[in-house]
């Protein structure tokens, strides 16, 4: 009954939070590491920073399921497609969170380039949207975000991106609703084939600065294990992923201590 009553604030809240619009983070693996996902090269560096696109030489995609404390309403789901060219690396992504008169929306077009071997960098303009359940027609604005990625010793990475740092906002029944900008900056060094740690300082506008980091485990080839922690509130992730042949499938949960357990699902592939 009590977890029933705090599911039923949570749904409360994000029903009035809806008119400030949220960027959300994507990829099972990310949310195994507690979203301390700035610095690495992965499909989903399209939601984290696009200079994690830079690397990929063949076409790949990924697509991307969460249930936040397993409430329908609160879902959301996400898809990138990542497309190399001569003179860097493109990428498209999109997501929707919630479902019925209230949802978010955004699509993103990311462009990526590797300077040097040490350097990367990365932008994407993104159009993001909300639809009300007393207007039929979704309310939008554009921006923009970027990041880098360095390397200044083997093994080390250290990334940087910002999203929306020209503060733009939403129109709403309620006014206009500027979106906040988030500063994010951290790293993950790999210690050898088996063992990687990430860590990631996150500082968004409107909230105090958010710490995260994980540890990914692979005991045997194509299997990792991940664990991650941030805080403050504490919130505890893990997750598994196996890869066989161009496809990988990854599984992330996060637990929160009063409302419970977030199941995510992602599937990659690379042709």
């Amino acid at each position: 009954m009590k977890k029933s009553l705090l599911i039923i604030c949570v749904l409360l809240f994000e029903i009035l939070n809806l008119y400030s619009i949220e960027n959300y983070p994507a990829g099972a693996r990310s949310l195994a590491l507690s979203h301390s996902f700035i610095s690495m090269p992965d499909v989903w560096a399209t939601f984290h920073n696009q200079a994690g696109l830079a690397g990929f030489q063949s076409i790949s995609s990924g697509v991307f399921y969460e249930s936040k404390f397993q409430v329908d309403e609160l879902s959301l789901i996400a898809g990138a497609t990542i497309l190399p060219v001569k003179g860097g690396v493109f990428g498209i992504s999109f997501f929707q969170f919630g479902k019925g008169p209230f949802k978010e929306n955004k699509i993103g077009l990311a462009f990526a380039k590797k300077i040097s071997e040490i350097l990367s960098a990365g932008i994407q303009l993104d159009y993001l949207s909300q639809t009300f359940p007393e207007n039929e027609r979704s309310k939008g604005f554009a921006t923009f975000e970027g990041g880098i990625i360095f390397s200044p010793v083997k093994d080390l990475f250290l990334g940087a991106h910002v999203f929306n740092p020209i503060l733009g906002g939403i129109e709403s029944p309620a006014g206009k609703q500027k979106m906040p900008a988030v500063f994010r900056v951290g790293g993950h060094y790999n210690f050898d084939d088996t063992v990687l740690i990430t860590f990631e300082t996150e500082k968004n506008t409107d909230n105090p600065f958010l710490f995260k980091s994980g540890i990914e485990f692979s005991p045997v080839e194509n299997l990792a294990l991940r664990f991650g922690v941030s805080g403050k509130p504490i919130k505890y992730t893990a997750g598994i992923g196996y890869s066989t042949g161009k496809l990988t499938t990854d599984i992330g949960f996060s637990y929160h201590g009063n409302l419970g357990v977030t199941p995510s699902v992602s599937v990659q592939f690379s042709l």
